[in-house]
């Protein structure tokens, strides 16, 4: 049986109820987010900025190759796949929460690695998840 490539841009077929907890998550990361660098400032403030635009970056290696509508890059794919897994940023969090002598220690790259699993809770949350090696939505 051949496989027919999507048309158009798809979406993940994640059922709603798990998108909707990625949503709740993305919801309480992304106010947990302003928090830290409300309350932080200086270098927290690029680290987050940072960490929210990291996942999708990885889309920039493909410009100038030709796709069709909703698929990504195939060379891309590796990098892109490899920046939406969540549980990189949250393993970072992790590490940096027992570095460091105090919270100010810690605050940037901790923040950096929150802010980029924001992005990734609410990409899935709106239905962007992992692709294909030919670069489509699984």
């Amino acid at each position: 049986m051949a496989r027919t490539e999507p048309t158009g841009a798809a979406r993940s077929s994640t059922p709603a109820s798990l998108r909707a907890v990625w949503g709740v998550l993305g919801a309480f990361l992304l106010a947990w987010d302003v928090f830290e660098v409300v309350k932080h400032t200086g270098w927290v403030i690029p680290a987050a900025a940072l960490g929210a635009v990291l996942p999708d970056l990885s889309r920039l290696a493909g410009l100038g190759q030709a796709t069709r509508p909703g698929q990504l890059a195939p060379r891309v794919v590796p990098l892109y796949n490899l920046l939406h897994r969540a549980v990189i940023p949250f393993a970072i969090m992790i590490v940096f929460s027992f570095l460091g002598d105090g919270p100010e220690d810690i605050a940037a790259p901790f923040t950096f690695a929150m802010s980029w699993l924001t992005n990734i809770a609410i990409a899935r949350a709106l239905g962007f998840g992992l692709r294909t090696p030919d670069g489509w939505q699984r």
